[in-house]
């Protein structure tokens, strides 16, 4: 049984509790003992994170080789075009080679909070949504992707990290969860210890050894005669 906290992480907030250079932490907004967060979240991004106190589970989370899909909310410059969008589904070529194929569409501005501070209205006149969906983890990936289709990123929110999802949670507020973490795959079950199979042309085993000397032998003969009775002397006919 393991405990995962779900945080609605803040715009501008490191991913970790402490910082020498006096940047906000996740120690402003969450306080449960021996927590850290399962991957990361940019300083200049929002929304969902996951935290917890089991090692494990912060492995299954954030582990690549898991591939976990993570879901973003993406604000834009300029309305983004239907060619833009094929080629992230598609996978597009970065300095750091192709990206695997994304789910993309266009969405309305979705149900949340404005950012603090806001985007200038003046300075993007015009912007668009996008909603993301990723299975990797490079650095920054997500503004790099838009960046190079042509509509750079202006805000970006995590709205989900696999079945967890950010739901209505506020700025700054986080939730619990129980879970049940399954046995782990390599854990080795108990064996039952074979039975000695017998061979095909057993025999059994007698209560008594056989001699293994002939039939009809002389010492099988003496050993017959002394185990039959004595003939008493009137059973005997006169000596001719």
């Amino acid at each position: 049984m393991s405990t995962l906290y779900l945080l609605h992480k803040p715009y501008r907030m490191l991913s970790q509790f402490t910082d020498s250079q006096g940047r906000a932490t996740l120690a402003e907004v969450i306080r449960a003992p021996g927590v850290y967060a399962a991957g990361r979240l940019d300083f200049d991004s929002e929304g969902l994170l996951l935290l917890s106190d089991d090692g494990g589970l912060i492995h299954r989370i954030a582990h690549p080789k898991h591939k976990q899909p993570k879901t973003y909310w993406v604000q834009l410059e300029g309305h983004i075009t239907d060619e833009a969008i094929r080629a992230l589904k598609v996978g597009i070529t970065l300095k750091d080679g192709p990206t695997l194929p994304a789910k993309a569409r266009r969405i309305a501005p979705p149900a949340i909070a404005e950012r603090d501070p806001p985007i200038d209205p003046k300075r993007h006149p015009l912007t668009s949504w996008l909603e993301l969906t990723i299975s990797e983890g490079r650095n920054r990936q997500v503004r790099r992707m838009t960046a190079h289709v042509g509509f750079p990123t202006l805000r970006l929110i995590r709205a989900a990290i696999g079945p967890w999802q950010l739901g209505d949670l506020a700025t700054g507020e986080w939730r619990k969860e129980t879970l049940h973490a399954p046995r782990p795959d390599n854990a080795k079950q108990p064996r039952a210890m074979p039975k000695k199979a017998k061979p095909k042309n057993a025999k059994p085993k007698s209560a008594k050894p056989k001699s293994a000397l002939p039939k009809g032998s002389d010492t099988n003969k003496a050993r017959a005669a002394k185990a039959a009775p004595k003939r008493s002397a009137k059973s005997r006919g006169p000596k001719k």
